[in-house]
């Protein structure tokens, strides 16, 4: 099997309470890491990655996120999936040609630019051509924005993923939806469902995640804040 299709099976027949927990690495060193620890796939958050390259978050430059993105790939042998934004602006062809340059098996979608939603029928429409160019190369993590964008309806996430699952997404990511609508967006979404989580114990662990309907659990940039926050504990 391909990486790819390593990843891909990695998402399905799991059972509740059993949720794949992809650990986020910022450069290759934390990759390694991450991977001698047993974490069988990796996800890159672009938070993280802009900061280890000193930029704001949204603010590196496509040709820097893909190259920080290739040296994470190039440092380990299990499957690694970027975050790679809103796209940069790139066509379909050249996006899904960049990742699979940069040894990416899969990849995280926004649905929102510059801090505002886009039009859902519009991103479906870009994501389905995203998954034309791609075929079966690279797994499709829509994510949806619409908690994280201070609209917090559920029904308006349901609908959302469900435009981009048609539109061929293999997952979909509603980022920051509130634990208390997790049974609802598992019951409204089809196929995979990725939650992210909080790696300072001040909420549900991945374990009761997936209790809760989570099949994917990731931490975005929280595993990099984690290690910063510990070297306030050296000495000086």
């Amino acid at each position: 099997m391909s990486k790819a299709e390593v990843f891909r099976a990695l998402h399905h027949g799991r059972p509740a309470g059993d949720p794949l927990v992809l650990a986020g690495p910022w450069d290759a060193a934390s990759a390694r890491a991450l991977a001698v620890a047993g974490f069988p796939a990796l996800a890159t958050p672009s938070a993280g990655v802009a900061a280890s390259l000193g930029y704001a978050d949204g603010a590196t430059p496509a040709a820097e996120m893909f190259a920080a993105v290739a040296r994470i790939a190039r440092a380990v042998d299990v499957p690694v999936s970027a975050d790679v934004e809103d796209g940069y602006g790139l066509a379909p062809e050249e996006l899904v040609e960049r990742l699979l340059e940069a040894g990416a098996v899969g990849c995280n979608l926004e649905d929102s630019g510059g801090g505002v939603l886009k039009d859902p029928h519009e991103h479906a429409e870009w994501l389905a051509e995203v998954r034309s160019a791609a075929g079966d190369r690279l797994f499709l993590n829509a994510r949806v924005d619409t908690f994280a964008r201070g609209t917090g309806d559920p029904d308006q996430a349901v609908e959302r993923a469900a435009l981009y699952v048609a539109a061929g997404a293999d997952c979909v990511y509603p980022i920051h939806a509130p634990t208390a609508v997790l049974p609802l967006l598992r019951a409204g979404v089809e196929g995979p469902l990725n939650v992210y989580a909080r790696v300072d114990g001040d909420g549900p662990s991945p374990a009761e995640l997936g209790e809760l309907g989570a099949t994917r659990v990731t931490f975005g940039p929280g595993l990099l804040r984690l290690a910063l926050r510990s070297l306030d504990a050296l000495p000086r």
